[in-house]
């Protein structure tokens, strides 16, 4: 068996455990009883598994982007722009082991730089929407109104880890779709009214 075949298993199993058992459930001892090769040879072959969870971490990335460029989006730049909130909430509440793992690794790794292949991932998620925004504020100059859409994904970043966990479900009966919206929408409210001041 050649060494794409290999990785290319271990990668499946590797999912398989994590959307069944959470990120917990990924460790190279997990893996190796799962898929039935040794500890190390899933080492030969990521070197570590951060690697091997940044491979998880582009699949769930690459994922999301086709989910997201998918979709039919028409109406007004509001309208868009919710489409896109209610569909990115959706896939994580579809995915939340494996999103859960995409939030923590970059909590983990506040020191790590990203690498560009990582880094592009991201930026075109972000672009997906990018018209709208432009739609909405078009008397803004284009370094603010990236720094604008940027803040908007990340504060959803943010929010995202919430939808991952039902830690705090007894403290709150916020619909936790309804929350990610509400911000959305109070968010773009806000910056309309700073865009006339």
């Amino acid at each position: 068996m050649d060494k794409d075949n290999i990785q290319e298993n271990l990668v499946n199993k590797g999912r398989e455990l994590i959307s069944r058992n959470g990120a917990e459930g990924l460790t190279a001892r997990k893996l190796s009883d799962a898929s039935g090769y040794s500890v190390g040879t899933i080492y030969n072959q990521f070197g570590n598994m951060d690697n091997f969870i940044l491979i998880q971490n582009y699949l769930t990335l690459d994922s999301l982007y086709n989910r997201l460029s998918g979709l039919q989006a028409s109406g007004t730049a509001y309208q868009r722009l919710n489409l896109y909130v209610h569909e990115f909430i959706n896939f994580v509440l579809e995915n939340k082991n494996l999103w859960y793992l995409v939030h923590s690794f970059h909590l983990r790794n506040n020191n790590r730089h990203f690498s560009k292949v990582y880094l592009r991932r991201v930026v075109r998620i972000t672009q997906l929407v990018e018209s709208a925004f432009k739609t909405l504020y078009p008397e803004i100059e284009v370094p603010e109104r990236i720094l604008m859409l940027q803040v908007m994904w990340l504060s959803l970043f943010s929010l995202s880890s919430f939808l991952t966990t039902d830690a705090l479900d007894k403290f709150s009966k916020i619909n936790k779709t309804t929350l990610c919206e509400l911000f959305l929408n109070t968010y773009l409210a806000g910056l309309k009214v700073l865009e006339k001041a």
